[in-house]
Order: C-alpha cells, then sequence, then structure tokens
C-alpha cells in the first residue's frame, strides 16, 4: 500500500489496522513538540498533525499520515508524563475534572494536498484519591503518554465521562482518519 505512517507510536499502526490498512513504511517524524507562546490547544494539535505529516519523506505516489493527541484543560495544553513526578501532577489536575483529548490527524495525498481533521473529545474522571494514582503511576502504562494516562488500558475505569472518539484518546479518530483516507484517494469500504 502506498501509505507511509509519520508515527512511531505502535498505538497508531493496530488503529489503522482496524480499519484494514496497513501502511507501506512506517517513518518516526523529528520534530519540536514545544507550544508557541499563547498557542490554543486546537492550533497546536493541528500545527503538530501537518508537522509530523511533512517531517517525513514522501516518494511519488505515496499518501501519508500523521496524528497528534494533545490533553487539555482550558486553554491550557498538557504535557506528556516525562517523569512519575509530572504524571502524578497531571492526574491531580484531571481528578474529578473534565478535560479535552483533541486528536488532530493529517493527510498528504499522493499530489501534496495537505487535509486535516480534528476530534474533541470531552472526558471525564472520577475523583481520584492519591492511592489510585499511586497504583495508576506504578503500573507504568501512562508513563510518556498525553495527559500521563492510556485510556485503553487501567486509566479507563477512570472514565466516568466520555463524548467523542475513543480511539481519537487512544491516538487516531478513526471516523476522520478514514474519510481523509477516502478522500485521498486509498480504496476503503
Amino acid at each position: 500500500m502506498p501509505l507511509v505512517l509519520a508515527s512511531s507510536s505502535p498505538r497508531r499502526r493496530d488503529l489503522l489496522a482496524r480499519l484494514g490498512v496497513v501502511p507501506g513504511r512506517v517513518a518516526s517524524p523529528d520534530i519540536d513538540e514545544t507550544p508557541r507562546s499563547a498557542e490554543l490547544p486546537r492550533v497546536y494539535a493541528l500545527r503538530l498533525a501537518v508537522e509530523k505529516a511533512q517531517a517525513v519523506d514522501r516518494a511519488e505516489g505515496e499518501i501519508v499520515v500523521a496524528g497528534d493527541t494533545t490533553i487539555a484543560l482550558g486553554r491550557r495544553i498538557l504535557p506528556p508524563a516525562e517523569t512519575e513526578d509530572v504524571q502524578r501532577k497531571l492526574l491531580r489536575l484531571m481528578s474529578g475534572r473534565r478535560h479535552h483529548a483533541l486528536s488532530a490527524v493529517c493527510v498528504i495525498d499522493a499530489t501534496g494536498k495537505v487535509r486535516t481533521r480534528l476530534a474533541d473529545t470531552i472526558v471525564a474522571f472520577k475523583p481520584l484519591s492519591d492511592d489510585e494514582i499511586d497504583a495508576y503511576i506504578a503500573c507504568g502504562e501512562g508513563l510518556g503518554k498525553a495527559g500521563g494516562y492510556a485510556i485503553q488500558g487501567r486509566a479507563e475505569a477512570f472514565v466516568r465521562f466520555l463524548q467523542g472518539s475513543h480511539s481519537g484518546v487512544v491516538g487516531l479518530p478513526l471516523f476522520e482518519t478514514r474519510a481523509l483516507l477516502k478522500a485521498a484517494g486509498l480504496p476503503l469500504v
């Protein structure tokens, strides 16, 4: 398949497989993911998806797909949980509150046309006790993840409300991705 997945995330590869899509190759984009001054979360997520797609080499006839998932509290972009201390702070911030999982996808078709879509999913966690936070951190699945959690794992038990795209929170909104890949000429049923 003339599709390039611009991501090093195994979750995105697994999500594409749910659409019956296996990329011809996978390329890891190398971009600066630092938010710009006063950049809003929606703009940030879309910008990163586009920059990731544009950062990989595209041969003639290839289609590139890239995604970004950003967790936001209001206008605040939450960082990935690179350490357990950061993860603890993030989980405490989201405890008992709603947050937005903004999942942007960018597809560059064989002619070079760039298309984007954004799925905005509202997620509400139950109030989390310190013991629950400590146990979740100890399991290790949220480290390095946007917002410090992986909804496809143990953190799903903390979700009391979700409105939007579950696959978007995991890492690639399948409804939006399918529409973009079809518009790019990929033969999907």
